[in-house]
């Protein structure tokens, strides 16, 4: 007769392996429990799978249907919505003939626009006209339809130089272009046709000149507002105002 082997030993050994799963199991979730999350690179991290998941939906299934989502975004897209404000802008100046009070210009990522300075305001005054309200409702109007595919709107406020021989005083030329131009932001934010966080606000008093000091019809082509419309860009998850905030959050951290 055979004898037996007392005993069932056999496993022990898949007691001591669990205890280590679970003794490994609480060291991480200590090490997240004290850890920090940043929840914007958590969001771009969450935009890069979303962003790599349309484009191998498109890739599968050719292009793609039904209604445009933010991920589908392309240059063209944005191209095409520049080019529709710079066509409302120009119909609305040569309509109403204001070549001469405005001018629009169009590069491949932005639509510049240039008010003369008597349109918006007098003398030296931040108290917005009339003129320059029905003017800035016609570009509240243009950028409406297309809120979506705008990076930043920057209003920017210029002075002249009085005296051809001397500079403005720096306080008075400085804090009357940033009034100005703040002005103007205040403005089209109470419109509520563009989110408020791609609105900026810029005084460069009168060091951006674009014509001379030595007479009047010189300073008065320095003296005016524009107004720079940038595109957002396809390959970026965030605006460059909410990527450079990243940048400098990370930086601290």
């Amino acid at each position: 007769m055979k004898r037996r082997r007392k005993g069932g030993g056999g496993a022990n050994w898949q007691d001591t392996y669990g205890d280590m799963v679970t003794l490994l199991l609480c060291f991480f979730v200590l090490l997240y429990s004290m850890s920090s999350i940043n929840e914007s690179k958590w969001a771009l991290i969450v935009q890069s799978f979303k962003r790599d998941a349309t484009l191998q939906t498109m890739d599968t299934h050719g292009e793609g249907s039904g209604d445009q989502t933010d991920d589908q975004i392309s240059k063209e897209d944005v191209t095409e919505a520049l080019n529709q404000i710079a066509m409302a802008l120009n119909e609305y100046s040569e309509k109403n003939n204001l070549q001469q009070q405005m001018s629009i210009t169009q590069g491949a990522d932005y639509v510049f626009i240039t008010f003369r300075d008597a349109v918006f305001f007098e003398g030296d005054s931040y108290v917005l006209l009339d003129s320059g309200k029905r003017m800035l409702d016609e570009v509240a109007n243009a950028i409406a339809p297309q809120n979506n595919l705008i990076d930043e709107m920057r209003v920017m406020g210029h002075t002249s130089q009085g005296d051809p021989t001397k500079p403005n005083n720096p306080t008075v030329d400085r804090f009357l272009a940033s009034n100005r131009a703040s002005t103007v932001t205040v403005y089209l934010q109470e419109k509520n046709v563009i989110d408020p966080d791609k609105l900026v606000s810029v005084g460069y008093g009168q060091w951006r000149p674009i014509a001379g000091f030595d007479n009047d019809t010189e300073r008065a082509k320095n003296r005016r507002v524009e107004i720079m419309i940038t595109g957002m860009n396809p390959d970026s998850a965030e605006n460059s105002v909410d990527k450079y905030f990243t940048i400098r959050e990370g930086e601290a951290e």
